[in-house]
């Protein structure tokens, strides 16, 4: 995995489709069963950007597969 900032306060992650998915699937995890100790406001957050990313990932199987050339 890398990571960079594309500009402040936003950061670019290059990462292997299975590191990105575990980091997703541990996210899933901790929105559906999270302690009572974990503030409502940061479940809520964590779960819109779940949210964002189904969408984007669905935007991703509808459209044609592009590879970069480097």
């Amino acid at each position: 995995m890398r990571l960079e900032w594309a500009r402040p306060g936003v950061v670019r992650a290059t990462a292997h489709a299975y590191e990105f998915a575990a980091i997703v699937s541990a996210a899933r995890l901790v929105a559906e069963s999270a302690s009572p100790e974990i503030p409502g406001e940061a479940l809520e957050q964590l779960r819109q950007i779940l949210d964002e990313y189904d969408a984007q990932a669905e935007r991703l199987r509808e459209a044609p597969s592009r590879v970069d050339s480097a």
